[in-house]
């Protein structure tokens, strides 16, 4: 788990079967004083975060295919939290 900031969203015109009906969003992970750490990610969303909320994110692969009901889905990280 890393928090990240949303600094947008990903649309694509072909999606993988799993990610049908998912929000796709740019997630920037955060050091511990909040300054970007490292290259920003691709995540999906079910929790509705939008661009500028702080984040919690999570890259287990196996709960994210679970999340999406898929076992041979691409995804890999998924917002777990929204933080206050």
């Amino acid at each position: 788990m890393q928090l990240a900031r949303i600094v947008g969203q990903a649309i694509s015109s072909t999606y993988h079967r799993s990610l049908q009906g998912w929000r796709l969003l740019v997630a920037q992970p955060l050091d511990k004083n909040h300054r970007p750490d490292g290259e920003p990610l691709l995540v999906i969303d079910y929790l509705g975060a939008s661009t500028g909320s702080v984040v919690i994110i999570s890259n287990d692969g196996q709960g994210a295919r679970e999340l999406v009901g898929d076992n041979n889905s691409p995804v890999r990280w998924f917002v777990l939290g929204l933080r206050d």
